[in-house]
């Protein structure tokens, strides 16, 4: 990383320098689910490429919550001043989602017991499944917020953060 400030308005400055999920209905999660978040949150600060279609600029504040079965990204400036919002349906991500779980499920399960190779398989399903979200997520933001794929990555992993009800 440069010390270097990034130039006003320029492609660097297309990003999210903070993230703050909607804990209103967090119940308390797995010491697994929460390395997850932590991982994905510090990843995601550390690289990402956010640019809401027609502003001017960032970095950003992302405010990230479920309300009433629709994903918010409530942007906000880096004085933390309120950009604008964006609001996509979570219904085509209701299968991913409920998968996504069942498998991780199983991953943290077979990590306990299980040989190499059946760890290995299930985690390439886990993986595939997670690439399948973070694209359809990609694919959902699609002009009205640009990400690349990593980024989409990390916020998918977080928007199933938020599914975890208990």
């Amino acid at each position: 990383m440069s010390d270097q400030p990034a130039a006003p308005n320029g492609p660097s400055s297309y990003r999210i320098i903070d993230l703050r999920l909607d804990e209103k209905t967090v119940v308390r999660r797995s010491p697994d689910v929460e390395h997850e978040r932590k991982v994905a949150i510090f990843d995601l600060l550390e690289d990402n490429s956010f640019q809401p279609v027609g502003s001017d600029g960032g970095p950003y504040i992302l405010h990230l919550a479920i309300e009433e079965n629709r994903l918010v990204f409530d942007i906000h400036t880096e004085a933390d001043e309120p950009h604008g919002k964006v609001m996509i349906s979570l219904t085509p991500f209701r299968r991913i989602i409920k998968d996504y779980f069942l498998i991780c499920e199983s991953y943290y399960d077979a990590i306990k017991t299980a040989a190499p190779a059946q760890i290995e398989a299930i985690d390439m399903g886990r993986r595939g499944l997670h690439n399948e979200g973070s694209g359809l997520l990609k694919e959902r933001l699609a002009g009205k917020i640009e990400v690349d794929f990593n980024t989409s990555r990390r916020l998918f992993t977080l928007i199933c953060v938020l599914h975890i009800k208990g």
